[in-house]
């Protein structure tokens, strides 16, 4: 075990199977930098340097760089992963991906299933998404409700460095197109994560905290958020179960309704924008399998349905907080 970052887990997990696997490839705008230039050659390693250092290890021929073009990159990256490689494709930022989102709506998510199983599609398309940053509307959004609507796309949102690793293998190892995501303030966390490789499986939730008078569910960045806050409530004798989610499809329905009846009492925190998004979806799951056991309404923490702004006190409001998700709680707990 080592002490390592969101970064660094993700930057190994994609060196260890690019080194247990010459079909897996890695390619994207600016994964490696320097391309055609005299100068620093593996310059960039993705725009937060992700991917740095693996240029000199595997070379240009499996370190690809592309032209700033998302519709090119998913096609070439999906052909690919049809003719036999197992690609690894860096969207730089998930705003982007309206651009391409034919190739991954129309091509690649319908392959297995068009070609009646006799086509598999082992791609990754790794981006990352969130607000926090003050990147403004274009470069902060949370869009992965978009890509859990799409049947034959598994969607994959890790909380932390260990996960990260884990499931990032995982993903690359799968016959299907996975959509992996990145919460961009999430890059420095640190936490003990082995040092050989290993994979946690899709479709398995992760209790972080465990107590029985009320119920946290998170995604990504705000498992830690939901951590929190339910470590703030112990301190006033108030037990809570947190439940990082892993991976949205597939979706541990199983975890989700126990953590739902063991407590009764359920509060979503979800960044993505309120309409039609994570925290509705289990929310609709709940009260159609688990609603005998509610002790009080469903409690959802999540943005304002507008473009995530600019001015860093607007976002900051905009964002779900600590004090936000402490308030929710405490309505529920009273009965409100």
């Amino acid at each position: 075990m080592t002490i390592k970052s969101f970064r660094q887990s993700i930057n190994e997990a994609i060196r260890l199977e690019m080194r247990k696997d010459e079909n897996v490839v890695l390619m994207g705008e600016d994964v490696a930098g320097g391309a055609g230039s005299n100068g620093e050659q593996d310059a960039w390693g993705g725009p937060l340097g992700v991917t740095k250092g693996l240029l000199g290890e595997f070379g240009r021929e499996r370190i690809i760089d592309t032209p700033i073009t998302e519709t090119a990159l998913l096609g070439m990256a999906s052909g690919a992963a049809l003719t036999g490689l197992r690609p690894v494709a860096e969207l730089m930022f998930i705003d982007f991906m309206g651009v391409c989102f034919d190739q991954i709506l129309n091509q690649t998510a319908k392959f297995r299933y068009m070609f009646g199983g006799k086509a598999v599609t082992p791609i990754t398309i790794r981006s990352m998404f969130g607000g926090g940053t003050r990147a403004a509307s274009q470069h902060s959004q949370c869009l992965y409700p978009i890509f859990t609507h799409v049947p034959g796309l598994k969607v994959v949102v890790p909380s932390c460095p260990y996960d990260a690793k884990g499931l990032l293998i995982q993903s690359i190892r799968d016959n299907d197109p996975v959509i992996f995501l990145e919460h961009k303030n999430m890059y420095d966390i640190t936490q003990d994560v082995p040092d050989e490789s290993f994979t946690i499986p899709f479709g398995e939730a992760n209790f972080t905290r465990e107590g029985k008078d009320i119920t946290f569910i998170g995604i990504g960045a705000t498992v830690s958020l939901c951590n929190k806050v339910a470590d703030k409530l112990k301190k006033d004798n108030i037990t809570s179960t947190v439940l990082d989610l892993r991976t949205l499809s597939p979706l541990d329905e199983d975890s989700i309704l126990e953590a739902a009846e063991e407590t009764g009492r359920i509060v979503i925190v979800d960044e993505s924008s309120p309409r039609c998004n994570i925290a509705t979806d289990i929310s609709a799951l709940i009260c159609e399998k688990s609603f005998s056991y509610l002790k009080g309404p469903i409690k959802m923490v999540s943005p304002p349905h507008t473009p995530v702004p600019f001015s860093p006190k607007l976002e900051d409001l905009y964002l779900p907080s600590e004090n936000g998700v402490i308030k929710a709680a405490k309505e529920l707990l009273d009965g409100k």
